[in-house]
């Protein structure tokens, strides 16, 4: 298949998946929906997982071995879906054997390895980029767009926050071989939506659980920007802490409501009293697929124009985000060592 691009014709994206969870269920149908893409092979460590994620998905070939999927000269581009703690490796081998990669968030586990994977992905001439997918969301988009164009004033305050009990039913998540924690799995969102709007912080305080194995199971953190901004988060495994964002300025302020990095609507309270207080502008947009297709046709674009970074969520930025948790994870080990003082 071929797809327009400058009014000439050029070859799909042909993708490999690597794993079969329950992202990868929600990302191929949005993926296999975009122009410019085809989904031509899964890999999964279990062999007959990836024959049936195939079948179902109308995808040619399975595997059960990723060196199959590296040595395939027919795959443009690879998304990574496997548990957490293998992001890094598995998408620096994707980048060495000349693959564009797309990486589920997190894209690794610190900034070093982060840095590391984009300096790599520049020397290997491929496209790179953390599916943050949150960023490319209509409603996002247009909060940012209002910011822009001084609906609230002077953003001075970020609000946002991910809780909510994961069951312990052997999956990656409670397993610190295989898992981020809460941090990485769920405080990413409200740290990437503070760095979307007011930048990198100048300094953070930081608290939270921390079990003896390493595993981090809620944290709250407050960054403070050179501004004078301010930046209020919360992510939990254990308990639900309302999943909702706002953006506040000096003449008013923008809600996103739940889930906040996937919502389809925005409330602005600003321009007078009245709708500020009573009755806020909403704005709704329809989902588009099961809400990634916005992220993977944007990506897919870029691939074909031969960008390797997306301006959306380049690698300046991921690389900051990471920053900020590294330090915030930093600051959880005295804290929780102290609370258990008390």
């Amino acid at each position: 298949m071929t797809s327009a691009s400058n009014g000439k014709e050029q070859p799909n994206i042909r993708w490999a998946v690597i794993g079969t969870g329950t992202i990868s269920r929600s990302v191929v149908p949005d993926l296999q929906s975009c122009v410019g893409a085809d989904v031509v092979v899964v890999q999964s460590r279990d062999a007959e997982k990836a024959a049936a994620f195939a079948a179902e998905f109308d995808i040619p070939a399975s595997t059960g071995e990723i060196e199959a999927v590296l040595a395939d000269g027919s795959v443009d581009a690879v998304y990574v879906a496997t548990p957490i703690a293998t992001h890094f490796a598995i998408a620096k081998r994707t980048l060495l054997a000349g693959k564009h990669v797309l990486v589920e968030k997190p894209i690794a586990m610190n900034a070093g390895q982060v840095t590391e994977l984009f300096e790599l992905a520049a020397t290997e001439g491929r496209f790179l980029m953390e599916a943050m997918w949150m960023k490319f969301n209509p409603a996002f988009t247009r909060l940012r767009e209002e910011i822009a164009a001084g609906r609230i004033g002077e953003p001075r305050a970020v609000r946002a926050a991910f809780g909510m009990p994961m069951p312990k039913d052997g999956r990656s998540k409670w397993d610190p071989a295989r898992s981020g924690g809460a941090l990485l799995d769920q405080g990413i969102y409200p740290v990437t939506l503070a760095h979307a709007i007011l930048g990198e912080p100048s300094s953070l305080s930081a608290s939270g659980t921390l079990r003896p194995d390493g595993l981090d199971v809620d944290e709250h953190f407050t960054l403070e920007f050179a501004g004078g901004g301010r930046a209020y988060g919360a992510a939990s495994m254990a308990e639900f802490v309302e999943p909702t964002a706002s953006v506040s300025g000096t003449s008013g302020w923008m809600v996103l409501p739940p889930f906040f990095w996937a919502t389809t609507s925005l409330e602005i309270h600003a321009d007078t009293s009245e709708r500020m207080l009573s009755a806020p502008e909403r704005i709704v947009y329809a989902r588009e697929g099961n809400g990634y297709v916005p992220m993977l046709r944007a990506v897919t674009q870029g691939i074909l124009a031969g960008n390797m970074e997306h301006p959306v969520h380049p690698a300046s930025d991921t690389i900051a985000v990471f920053r900020t948790l590294d330090e915030i994870r930093k600051q959880l080990g005295p804290a929780a060592r102290a609370r258990r003082r008390r």
